[in-house]
């Protein structure tokens, strides 16, 4: 027991180094490139004043931690649960890809058509369930937390883990909003998933958590604050396809508001903004949404922002751990 442990582990902190040090290489290499073509982010007139200043600054930065996850975790594991997870991780960064194109090449704040991006997504999370409850015989059983049960959604388990995959990947997108810190508390959220799979002695997963952690640390040497570059919805829309289907391959999608109630939180600022909005004829009840651009408006500096955001992420997740 402790031998096959030990040997988990060391493949653990093994791809995890690896990662960091290709997403290390990788930056610079990009960074330049990514200047020469000009592809800058483009700020919204309707974000924060001091936002302003990061025009220019390039986007598409989730290519290297994608790169450097994909080089790493296929170099130590084949393992079908492992591949599905790279797979969606790569499908909603290929989604968040053609949405940063037309932003650059367009110039516009906005890319795909909201139709045609749901549309893509329902795709990727149809085919992710699919393979989910058949090919890759997770089931159609979900944990429930603090209970130690099993529910059996039966024939409900693909519109759930639709809903639950869809709405993950855009609360994810919602949440890169300041330097750092989308990638930041994903690296909390993936450190939950490392100890389900090392507990499970899931080593396939657990080489993909280590290579994503690795590889995200990496490129936060760039991301955080002052950002030199962003990671733009190719690097959210796959982030939250990672963890989606993580929580899904793990038996945990329920575990997400636990876990993920940081992201959760971002999206539900949303929601009761434009609902408050509508409602009472142009009244607010945050300062501006997603949640993390109240605090900044309520005299926060960003950095302070995320590393609340990362402390809350930690709490929630060992909460989760406890929910098991």
């Amino acid at each position: 027991m402790i031998d096959f442990f030990d040997g988990q582990y060391n493949l653990y902190i093994i791809s995890l180094i690896s990662a960091f040090v290709v997403s290390i290489v990788l930056g610079p290499i990009l960074i330049p490139m990514l200047h020469r073509l000009k592809y800058g982010q483009t700020i919204r007139t309707e974000g924060p004043e001091t936002h302003l200043k990061k025009k220019g600054t390039p986007v598409m930065g989730g290519i290297i931690f994608l790169a450097a996850t994909a080089i790493v975790a296929l170099a130590f594991s084949r393992d079908k649960d492992m591949l599905l997870v790279l797979s969606s991780t790569f499908l909603f960064g290929l989604i968040g890809f053609a949405d940063d194109y037309i932003k650059i090449v367009k110039k516009r704040s906005l890319g795909l058509r909201a139709y045609q991006k749901i549309i893509a997504q329902l795709l990727v999370a149809l085919f992710v369930t699919y393979v989910a409850s058949g090919v890759s015989q997770v089931g159609t059983s979900v944990l429930v937390p603090f209970t130690g049960k099993f529910w059996d959604l039966g024939i409900m388990y693909i519109p759930f883990i639709i809903f639950i995959i869809v709405g993950t990947v855009n609360s994810v997108n919602l949440t890169d909003g300041l330097d750092g810190l989308a990638g930041s508390v994903t690296v909390v959220v993936l450190g939950f998933f490392s100890v389900v799979a090392l507990a499970s002695k899931h080593l396939g997963l657990l080489i993909f958590c280590g290579s994503l952690i690795g590889a995200l640390l990496g490129f936060l040497r760039f991301n955080s604050h002052p950002a030199q570059i962003f990671m733009g919805d190719t690097g959210s829309l796959a982030l939250g396809g990672a963890v989606a289907t993580l929580a899904v391959v793990t038996k945990l999608p329920i575990f997400l508001v636990i876990i993920g109630a940081v992201y959760v939180a971002e999206t539900v600022s949303v929601i009761l903004q434009v609902g408050y909005f509508k409602a009472t004829g142009g009244k607010r009840i945050f300062k501006m949404t997603p949640l993390h651009h109240h605090f900044e408006l309520s005299g926060w500096a960003e950095s302070k922002v995320v590393a609340v955001f990362i402390i809350t992420a930690i709490i929630l997740c060992f909460i989760g751990l406890l929910a098991i």
